[in-house]
């Protein structure tokens, strides 16, 4: 049986790991090492919780929830204690990402995203990861119509971010 459980969290695992980890970046405003950490912490979560899962949804969107609740509870904890100095996490990231992407621009995107409130950062970066708009949705409880009214100006925003951080 535990056999089994092991095997199951394991394709798990590699089927959501790469989403998880994009949607951890985006909450710890690329800090990539703070990200697997907390990517880390949601499969714990998800391993600890497997028997649990009812099947109301696909794993997929039950795995985005952990994920969103466990970021946000990051960003809450990471508020009260303030010990989390961007200047180092955007220069990791940024030495991160030149090893991995030949595109300069992911770190400032990064940035950029960690600038969103909460909401906001969680509905950009399922938008990084393809996600379809009644899947958005469904995981932030409104609707879609008003999902793709949000991404525009979302998008408005990070693009106004990025020009005043370029001309500083």
């Amino acid at each position: 049986m535990a056999n089994n459980k092991n095997a199951h969290f394991e394709s798990i695992y590699r089927q959501h790991h790469p989403m998880v980890l994009q949607m951890c970046l985006g909450f710890v405003k690329g800090d990539l090492d703070t990200a697997k950490d907390v990517a880390q912490e949601i499969f714990i979560s998800v391993f600890n919780n497997l028997e649990k899962f009812k099947g109301a949804s696909t794993y997929k969107t039950w795995i985005y929830r952990i994920t969103v609740n466990s970021c946000l509870q990051y960003v809450k904890k990471e508020k009260k204690q303030k010990k989390y100095p961007i200047t180092k996490t955007v220069a990791q990231s940024a030495t991160e990402e030149s090893k991995t992407s030949n595109s300069a621009s992911i770190p400032d995107l990064y940035k950029a995203i960690g600038q969103l409130n909460k909401i906001d950062r969680l509905i950009i970066m399922m938008v990084l990861e393809n996600e379809d708009y009644d899947t958005i949705s469904n995981v932030i409880g409104i609707k879609p119509t008003n999902v793709r009214v949000k991404i525009h100006r979302i998008k408005k925003q990070l693009k106004t971010i990025l020009n005043s951080n370029e001309n500083e």
